[in-house]
């Protein structure tokens, strides 16, 4: 099928991080002689552990249940025994509870019961049980968005990969493009769609190619801008639809996927395979040879770097996840979770550790915000407590894609500010 143009997208900045492992191939790294999995890798309820200090495990073994509708289950990732089950403040200061397990290295693995037909409720179940989320960074449970209340017309793929130093994505869909094809074709079923549109931005003309070969896709070029990857965005510029304020993409009739989450539905239903492994992108001037690797979950972050050659003498930066979105780590205990897509190593050259001055009311916050949001306003509001007015300046339509961060002459910490008062308009509209 030809390939489209996008719809004109107006906001947002075109950004000039360098994407370092764009050419190497995904490697799969040595499995770690003990895991770290923790039962919160998704949105929505903690999964509940099945398995006790001393169990014995396979790769596939079911280790924690799902505990709702919003929840999914987690497997382990290595063989071996269960030596801990217990809470971990992480590198980014949550705790979180996670089942440790010993590596015995003996390769044993247990497989999901193969699938008697491909109706698209046992292909929803087989995704639920596989315990599959939304692997771009979202962690929705994929089940639940293969569900929607209302008949939908429209699967949205989303190739674009928008984030500077990340391309696990790119290289999967050169790599595994048949795979990801038939795990395409297998969502749509379970939705009970036919129209199915990938959006690739300009700058992957290999993976465009790759991708206009099938015939039942419509491949669209998006322009080579961020945050093309955000979901309300991508649904615009690939439909024309645009999602209301306070709606989700199935209000429109559409559902969002990310290459790697297809990926893995194409593994749980043709492989019998459960979700134990992400693909991630270690990169940044602060690593010494930055790869792409394919990893065993709950494998620890440190374990990463070391693979791909170590830290540089002049890294000073450890971010889980893209420059944009991602969240900087206070410390390495880290552990490699579903929704993990990357791990950078930055120098001075690549970051600011510069002190945020007073705001300089240039407003290029908010003429670069693709949400159109005034985001000083909500930042002022956050800080002086007053989150009833950050919530009135449209503080839970912020998608925390770090543009107003990145723009801000005074170094102004806007995102945190903002997902600060999105997190306290929570707790106060929960009787907190």
């Amino acid at each position: 099928m030809s390939v489209i143009k996008p719809r004109f997208f107006p906001y947002g900045t075109k950004i000039h991080g360098t994407k370092l492992t764009q050419d190497c191939p995904t490697e799969t790294m040595p499995e770690p002689s003990k895991v770290y999995i923790s039962v919160s890798q998704h949105i929505g309820a903690p999964a509940i552990p099945v398995v006790n200090i001393g169990d014995k495990v396979k790769k596939g073994t079911l280790i924690a249940e799902a505990s709702g509708a919003i929840s999914a289950n987690v497997y382990s990732s290595v063989s071996g025994t269960v030596s801990d089950i217990c809470d971990i403040v992480n590198g980014l200061n949550q705790k979180q509870k996670h089942i440790v397990i010993e590596n015995d290295f003996s390769g044993e693995q247990e497989f999901l019961p193969p699938l008697s037909d491909f109706e698209p409720q046992t292909l929803v179940d087989r995704i639920r049980l596989a315990g599959i989320v939304g692997l771009g960074g979202a962690g929705f449970p994929t089940a639940a968005k293969l569900t929607p209340k209302t008949q939908l017309d429209t699967l949205i793929i989303n190739g674009a990969e928008c984030e500077p130093y990340l391309t696990c994505d790119y290289r999967l869909m050169m790599e595994r493009t048949q795979e990801i094809y038939k795990g395409i074709k297998y969502v749509a079923r379970a939705l009970k769609v036919s129209r199915i549109i990938i959006g690739i931005e300009l700058n992957k003309p290999l993976a465009i190619k790759a991708f206009s070969e099938f015939s039942d896709l419509s491949v669209v070029a998006l322009k080579k801008q961020y945050p093309m990857g955000s979901e309300k965005h991508l649904i615009y510029v690939c439909t024309g639809r645009k999602v209301p304020t306070g709606k989700m993409p199935f209000d429109v009739g559409c559902c969002v996927q990310n290459i790697k989450t297809v990926l893995a539905a194409f593994n749980a239903i043709e492989n019998n395979a459960p979700l134990t492994e992400a693909y991630i992108t270690v990169s940044g001037h602060g690593v010494k040879n930055p790869k792409n690797l394919k990893v065993a979950l709950g494998t620890p972050f440190s374990e990463l770097i070391e693979f791909c050659g170590g830290r540089t003498e002049n890294a000073n930066k450890i971010v889980a996840g893209g420059p944009m979105m991602g969240k900087a780590l206070v410390n390495l205990n880290q552990y490699v979770r579903k929704t993990d897509s990357g791990l950078l190593c930055l120098n001075k050259t690549e970051t600011s550790l510069d002190a945020p001055s007073n705001c300089i009311n240039c407003g290029l916050c908010a003429r670069k915000c693709p949400m159109r949001l005034m985001p000083m306003y909500i930042e002022s509001f956050a800080l002086a407590g007053n989150f009833k007015e950050a919530e009135r300046y449209g503080a839970m339509n912020c998608v925390e894609c770090g543009l107003c961060a990145y723009n801000c002459p005074a170094r102004r910490a806007l995102v945190q500010s903002i997902s600060m008062a999105k997190a306290k308009i929570k707790e106060m509209k929960n009787g907190k």
